[in-house]
């Protein structure tokens, strides 16, 4: 049994997602969202609000035990780039990427 929370379009990079991801990856939920709450990256934000999400889900809708739940699954995928232009000397423009980021953690219940 598993539960999971999607966000779509977070306006943050994915690379810099994928930092963060890492140190929660196989975590238990108590501990992730300790480690989130702790980290000083701007991933953190959006991150604690998808793992509440996916846990709530696994309570509400699959009836599991929060105590018990670990992070299972985890991951960031690249999300659609607006493009933006920045005006440079003598009528030049560069280009500047926004990305965005599509995030799904899954949780699942702890073995006995």
């Amino acid at each position: 049994m598993e539960a999971t929370a999607k966000a779509t379009y977070v306006r943050i990079s994915p690379r810099k997602v994928q930092i963060v991801l890492d140190l929660i990856r196989n975590q238990p939920c108590d501990k992730a969202m300790a480690i989130l709450q702790y980290t000083p990256k701007a991933a953190t934000e959006p991150l604690m609000k998808l793992l509440k999400s996916a846990m709530a889900n696994a309570e509400n809708n699959n009836n599991m035990d929060v105590s018990r739940l670990y992070v299972s699954f985890c991951n960031v995928t690249a999300g659609p780039t607006l493009k933006r232009i920045q005006p440079r000397a003598q009528g030049r423009a560069y280009r500047i990427n926004k990305r965005t980021s599509h995030i799904t953690i899954t949780v699942k219940e702890m073995e006995d």
